[in-house]
Formats: structure tokens, C-alpha cells, sequence
């Protein structure tokens, strides 16, 4: 693969679900239903990442040309003066299906009321739908798909926040571009991805569904996902319109509780939040998802601030805006609108397209018209931007699928072999005392290895949540991955060591394959801890596979504590307690509370949910079939009492490097566990030779930045070479450092090579609260560069008038 190296983003009836469930409550049942096809599991041999190498659309698809503005608008046009209101009405609407609930869909779909499905996923099902829309209904608009097509399909990658992790674009978007095309072989032409909320306290559950804690990260990820989804031509039969979410804040909520109210400075608004927004509406991202929370006491659904002024007065959006599921409708649970008209109107007016799951357009719209209080032109706006898009998709001229194409394209090996390289490039190495790491297979030292925790032989596990098309019965977990590695010769033995389940059950387990095992009583959990402690004392080596299940994390998913869950950190201390040498794979959507197994644990892998292949990549690591090169996207704290925490803080007048620095914990040192940018590998690395093109450049000048990397260890390896600035003084305190550059680049031992990034307007402009604008400022900025935040190598630029 390419190296990937980035210095910014371009400047410039009702439905049937009840009030308590949320969107993805339903896609689990709705996943219950799709067909399975049975894929094939590549062999064990490890290949590198040129796997992502661009497919070709088959032959017999071949590739539409590209419809111009003016072509679209023609026949937008030409759709709408055919249009009754109850039509266009019907655009506007989003519904879930349900086969044995949605009796009245066919007719609704006949008569042109639903212009869009969530969750359907069988071919046979989308292509019934979709000639009744366009054969049977009176204008013959085709249907929609969309489905929460977050990290894979079929093929199930790892979590959006461990492909952040590889701090490598060009994967990331290859990933998507597989997703994309196993979800439209299907008939599915839109997700509601990417998210890219900005995430800085780990108690949130969805900190899992984005790029972290970074905008600069978080801009150069959301524009390779939309590039991944859409392509260069959206009407590929391979390609899906994107949707970037949850526009804005929603990662800012009060306490990490999900749902609830984020109060942002304007600074903070647009320094952090919305920066990845941007960037995805410069990618040209065709749809965009409003937010649940109130954003400074107006809900983001019916907030014209976002929608109108921010989204399309300033950024020149002109795709459309989806609510998320049941928001319009809950505005009057927000103690915003009187009633649903009320609701309606104030979502409408605001620049919400299309309403999601609750029907309270088609309720309400219709009589809002005639009475005056939403003009027919708003209206007429509104469809406008959504039948362009299904113009722009091809949906007119390609409405239906192959359903034995569909069954043929789902996991094959080469998208499980994708998905196994995206895991092993997802990994951080957090600590490796003595070199331990790797294991060696033939190593007669080892003839017995234990793989002991909760999350060490469960599929669901390595899937993480939102993986909603995936079949989890065929993920590789861990014990199977090292068990494919070493072969026979070496025993590999299993012990689960106890449960880990939520305090308070998931609404979405109801839906989960499978029944449900009854709770371990507290003497059953005992005998399982104390076998596991007897498996890792007669074993020569342990791995302890630890982190949280699958329904830990994501929507509704919040936790007030972030340490190892359940009665892991006992089995961890207990078993490292035998002597044996341990391990550590932690598993996981979110930063954890590690701090004494950073102490005690000498060799510690950051796997986070790895995604189908997971089992087989972490066993690449552990055993240096692969080289581990990510780094984190997130601040690991050494306490959940530091939450929210994160590198870019802005300097106090008692900063950490002063003298007198009384800005602290009592209890514990305020720095954290491992910073943003950290992970270590298995070879050395010299970063060194910061050199700036010029010392000094005016306002609206760029600079270019050179730095030397070295691969001074005896393995082929990966560094990620970071570049940070920070502005010493303005109109306003700016943070103490900033991510303005990163690349990402594969050396040989002893090879070198020279990284070349760029400062310029784009990368040292910034929000002004005392300006109330974007401004670029003459002075003084540090430039430092290096392998994380922390980095030590300093050149000083001067930005002069």
C-alpha cells in the first residue's frame, strides 16, 4: 500500500416501533431475518496490505455515466410538477420494515407515501419493494435502502474507532469501498455513516463509531470514508451514498450519558466539532444525519443554526438531511415543540429533509400546507434535494439487483483477508517490557499456551456493535487464531475465567441469535476463576484476553466506570500472581482504566474489536507475522476522575511544566496513561532533523516542514510521524498543541526516508471568539515533530503581516 501521508482537509401509517426503542434496536431483528450465505476462511499465510488494491466493476456492470447538475435538476423538475403534496410527502418519509409488522407497506409504497426503508437486507425483499414502486406506483420514483453500514457488511472489519487506530486513510477508505459494494450487491444504496463526532470522554458508549478524540484525525478520516462509500461516481453499481453523522455535538454530551444535552462554547463548536462535518461536505458527502441532543438548548433536529446557516449558508451543502431515528417526533419530548404539527414545522423549516421512523411529516405536513403555516415552495425544496439524489444514484435506471450476484459478492476471501490486514494495521502496541513480544511459533520453550477471559472465544466479541449484517458464528476469534498459528505441536488450552454482563440489561439483546444463557450464580463464577488460575499455572504462557462484550459500547451504552467489567481485574491479578508470563489483549470499543495492568503486565495489545479476521490477525501480532504500527486516537487515563481528558488542552496560569504547578490531582499525576498518538512496535525508530523550508512567512504563505525518519531496529516496521503546532499568542488561547500532519510510512531496517508536510492558511487558521470568525494570525508558532503527542523535536516558524 501506499504510504499515507495527510496535512488537512481541503479549507474552503406510524410506525410500528415502540417509543422506547431507537433505530438500531430494530436493525437486530431486522438482521435476523436476512439470509446467511456461508463464506470462505482464508488460509493462515499473511499477506501485506496490497490486498486493498482497487477492484474493477465487473463487465457486467458496466459503469454509468456521470449525470450533470443540469441533467438531474431537469428531471427533478419535471418529477416535482407531477407531483401531488401527498407525494411529495411521501418523499419525506423514512419508515422501518418489518415483514410481519409492515402489512400496510406494500400499499403505502404503491401509493407513492415512503420514499425510503431502513434495515431491509435481503435482495429478494428490496427488489419485491422496490417493482412495486416502480411499476405499480403512479410516478414510478424508486425506493431508497438504507442501512447502518458502519465498519462492513458481510465482511465485518474492525470498529471505526481501531481503524482511527492505524492513523492510514487509504485503508480506511478501501474498507469502506468493500462495505460499499457488499451492501449495494444487495440493494442497499445508503449509509448512515460516517460518524464523526468528536469523542473526549470515554464514557460514552459511541465513542467506538468515530475517529476519536482529534478534529485534524477526525477531518482526514470522515473524507476518506465518504471517498470509500461514494466514490468518484456515486452511480457505481459498487458505491453507496454516504451520510456523515450526527450533526453536531452529540459527542459532547453532559456526563457521557447518551442522548443528553451538550452546551459547547462557539470556540469549541468550531474548532472541534465541526471541523470533520466540514470535511465530508468538501468530499462531497450526499446526505447528512442531525443529531438526538440539544446543542445549547436547541435540539439538533430543529436547529437552523446547524442546518441552515452552518451546514448550507456557509459549507454550500446541497445534498439532504435525515433526522435521526424517532427526533422530529420527540421534539415534544425535548420540551421544544407543543405537539407533533408543532414538531413538524419546526424541524421543517429548519432544514430537515426527511423524517426518520417517526411519520410525523406524513401526519402533520400535508395540513400544515393548507393552513399556511409551511409554504408549498419549503416544501418543494426539500423533495428537490432527495430525488436528485436517487437520480444521482441511478435508481431510475437501475432499481434492481442480481440476487445470485448478491449471494456470490458477501465475505469472500479476498474481503476476509482485507478485513485481517485492516485488524493487524488497527492494533496499538501499549507496552512490550523486555522485548517480549513476539512469540516465536517453534519456540520448544512453549509447548503449552493458556488463552483465558470473557472475550477471548465468542465472535460477537471480536465484532463489536453496529456490525449488523455480519454473521458472528464466523469471525476467528482468538483462541482459533492461535490455535491456526502454532499448529498441533503446541497445546492451546481455553478458560473463560467468569462473565461479564451490563448492570442493566441492553434493549438490544432481546434480538440477539440464540437464547440466552441464565446469569452464573456467584459460586459458579468462583469455580470458573479459579480454573482459569489453574489453567495459566500448568501452561507455559498465558494470554488473558479481557476488555468488554459487544453491547458495552455503542448507542445506549454509557458507563460511569471504564475499568475491566465484571470480575476481570481479579482474574488478571490472580493469574499474574502464578508467575506465568502473561500477556494482555484487551478488546474493547472505548479507553480503559489499565493502570495497574501498565504496571504488572509486561506486554499489553490494544486490539479493540477487530472485526472478522480478528482472531487470525491478533495471532500475526502476538507471534511477529505482523508488525504492530497503530496508534492511539484517544488519551487512555490513568483514572475515570480525569475524564474528559485529551492532549489539546489549552495552558492555565499554573501549566504542568511550571515550577510552581498547583493545577492538579491531588491523588494521582494529571498526565494520562498513554497519550493520543501513542503505540510502540516491534523495531526502533529515530525521528530527528526538523527542518522548516523557510524560519519566517507572511500571512497567507505556506511553509513546508521536513523531518528525518529512521528504522534503527532489525524489523521491517511501520511509524506514523506526527506533526504538531501551537500558536504562542492572539486574539484568543489556543490549544497547547495541535495534530496538523501525519504519515504514516513502512521502513527496512537501517532505511530512511524524508517526510515532507505542510503549514499553511488551512493548517494555522482558527475560530476567533474575539473576532467571531475564522482568522490567521501573524506571531510566533512551535512545530514540533514525533511519534506522539509528547514529541520533542522543535523548530519555531514566525508568521509575519
Amino acid at each position: 500500500m501506499s504510504n499515507s501521508k495527510w496535512s488537512g482537509p481541503k479549507s474552503s401509517p406510524s410506525s410500528p416501533t415502540s417509543r422506547g426503542l431507537s433505530s438500531c434496536a430494530l436493525v437486530c431483528l431486522i438482521t435476523l431475518l436476512a439470509p446467511t450465505t456461508p463464506a470462505q476462511t482464508p488460509s493462515d499465510t499473511y499477506q501485506s496490505p496490497d490486498v486493498f488494491k482497487t477492484r474493477q466493476t465487473p463487465a457486467s456492470a458496466s459503469m454509468p455515466q456521470t449525470t450533470s447538475d443540469a441533467q438531474i435538476d431537469k428531471r427533478v423538475e419535471e418529477l416535482l410538477r407531477e407531483m401531488t403534496l401527498e407525494e411529495k410527502v411521501g418523499q419525506l418519509t423514512q419508515i422501518f420494515f418489518l415483514p410481519m409488522l409492515n402489512t400496510a407497506a406494500d400499499e403505502r409504497v404503491r401509493k407513492g407515501e415512503i420514499g425510503s426503508f431502513l434495515f431491509v437486507t435481503d435482495p429478494a425483499v428490496i427488489n419485491r419493494l422496490q417493482r412495486i414502486a416502480v411499476q405499480e406506483s403512479r410516478l414510478k420514483i424508486p425506493i431508497l435502502f438504507g442501512f447502518d453500514v458502519i465498519h462492513g457488511f458481510r465482511t465485518v472489519f474492525p470498529v471505526p474507532l481501531a481503524l482511527a487506530s492505524s492513523f492510514d486513510p487509504a485503508l480506511i477508505e478501501k474498507v469502506q469501498t468493500i462495505a460499499a459494494r457488499e451492501a449495494a450487491a444487495v440493494g442497499i444504496k445508503w449509509t448512515f455513516a460516517p460518524m464523526v463526532d468528536i469523542a473526549r470522554d470515554a464514557r460514552w458508549g459511541r465513542v467506538v463509531e468515530g475517529a476519536g478524540e482529534d478534529p485534524y484525525l477526525g477531518s482526514v478520516i470522515a473524507a476518506a470514508q465518504v471517498r470509500g462509500f461514494q466514490g468518484s461516481n456515486v452511480a457505481d453499481p459498487d458505491r453507496l451514498l454516504a451520510c456523515v453523522k450526527h450533526l453536531a455535538g452529540y459527542g459532547a454530551s453532559e456526563a457521557g450519558r447518551d442522548y443528553d444535552s451538550a452546551n459547547l462554547s462557539d470556540s469549541e463548536l468550531h474548532n472541534v466539532h465541526l471541523p470533520p462535518f466540514k470535511a465530508a461536505v468538501d468530499a462531497g458527502v450526499g446526505s447528512v444525519m442531525s443529531a438526538y441532543m440539544n446543542l445549547n438548548d436547541v435540539p439538533a433536529t430543529a436547529n437552523s443554526f446547524l442546518l441552515q446557516d452552518t451546514l448550507r449558508r456557509d459549507w454550500g451543502f446541497r445534498g439532504f438531511v435525515v433526522s435521526d431515528a424517532f427526533s422530529v417526533r420527540d421534539l415534544v419530548t425535548h420540551g421544544f415543540a407543543r405537539d407533533p404539527a408543532d414538531a413538524a414545522v419546526r424541524a421543517f423549516t429548519a432544514g430537515l429533509n426527511m423524517d426518520m421512523g417517526s411519520d410525523t411529516y406524513t401526519a402533520n405536513l400535508p395540513q400544515l400546507v393548507e393552513q399556511g403555516r409551511v409554504a408549498m415552495s419549503v416544501v418543494d425544496n426539500a423533495v428537490r434535494a432527495i430525488l436528485a439524489a436517487k437520480v444521482r444514484l441511478g435508481l431510475f435506471e437501475r432499481p434492481y439487483v442480481d440476487e445470485a450476484r448478491a449471494k456470490q459478492i458477501q465475505g469472500t476471501p479476498e474481503h476476509r483477508q482485507a478485513a485481517r490486514v485492516a485488524a493487524q494495521r488497527s492494533a496499538v502496541l501499549l507496552r512490550n517490557e523486555g522485548d517480549l513480544l513476539p512469540l516465536t511459533k517453534n519456540d520448544p520453550a512453549i509447548s503449552s499456551i493458556a488463552v483465558i477471559g470473557p472475550v477471548a472465544n465468542t465472535g460477537r466479541e471480536m465484532f463489536g456493535p453496529w456490525s449488523l449484517a455480519g454473521n458472528p458464528d464466523e469471525a476467528i476469534t482468538i483462541v482459533q487464531g492461535i490455535r491456526n498459528k502454532v499448529g498441533p505441536k503446541v497445546k492451546v488450552e481455553y478458560a473463560r475465567g467468569g462473565e461479564v454482563r451490563r448492570t442493566y440489561a441492553s434493549i438490544f439483546e432481546i434480538f440477539e441469535r440464540g437464547p440466552k444463557p441464565a446469569p452464573l450464580t456467584p459460586e459458579q463464577q468462583d469455580a470458573e476463576l479459579a480454573a482459569a488460575v489453574e489453567l495459566a499455572r500448568r501452561s507455559d504462557i498465558v494470554v488473558m484476553a479481557l476488555g468488554e462484550i459487544q453491547n458495552m459500547s455503542g448507542e445506549v451504552a454509557t458507563r460511569a466506570s471504564i475499568n475491566l467489567p465484571g470480575r476481570q481485574q481479579e482474574l488478571l491479578e490472580r493469574v499474574v500472581a502464578t508467575g506465568k508470563t502473561t500477556v494482555l489483549v484487551l478488546v474493547n470499543g472505548r479507553p480503559l482504566d489499565i493502570s495497574w495492568a501498565a504496571e504488572k503486565v509486561p506486554a499489553i495489545l490494544e486490539a479493540w474489536h477487530p472485526g472478522i479476521e480478528g482472531g487470525n490477525a491478533i495471532a500475526d501480532l502476538l507471534f511477529g507475522d505482523a508488525n504492530p504500527g497503530g496508534k492511539l486516537p484517544v488519551t487512555f487515563p490513568r483514572d475515570v476522575g480525569q475524564v474528559p481528558i485529551y492532549y489539546a488542552l489549552n495552558r492555565t496560569q499554573k501549566p504542568e511544566d511550571a515550577p510552581d504547578f498547583t493545577s492538579r490531582y491531588l491523588d494521582i499525576p494529571s498526565s494520562p496513561l498513554y497519550p493520543f498518538g501513542y503505540g510502540l512496535s516491534y523495531t526502533k525508530f529515530e525521528i530527528r532533523n526538523l527542518r522548516l523550508e523557510k524560519p519566517q512567512i507572511r500571512l497567507g504563505e505556506t511553509v513546508e516542514v521536513q523531518v528525518e525518519v529512521e528504522n534503527t531496529g532489525r524489523r521491517t516496521g511501520d511509524e506514523v510521524v506526527q506533526l504538531y503546532i501551537h500558536q504562542r499568542a492572539g486574539s484568543a488561547s489556543r490549544p497547547v498543541r495541535e495534530l496538523k500532519g501525519f504519515e504514516r510510512v513502512t521502513l527496512a531496517p537501517s532505511e530512511k526516508r524524508t517526510i515532507r508536510f505542510r503549514l499553511g492558511p488551512g493548517e494555522l487558521r482558527f475560530w476567533s471568539t474575539a473576532e467571531r470568525r475564522w482568522v490567521q494570525e501573524d506571531g510566533d508558532f512551535d512545530v514540533w515533530a514525533g511519534a506522539d503527542s509528547r514529541a520533542s523535536l522543535h523548530a519555531v516558524l514566525k508568521v509575519t503581516q
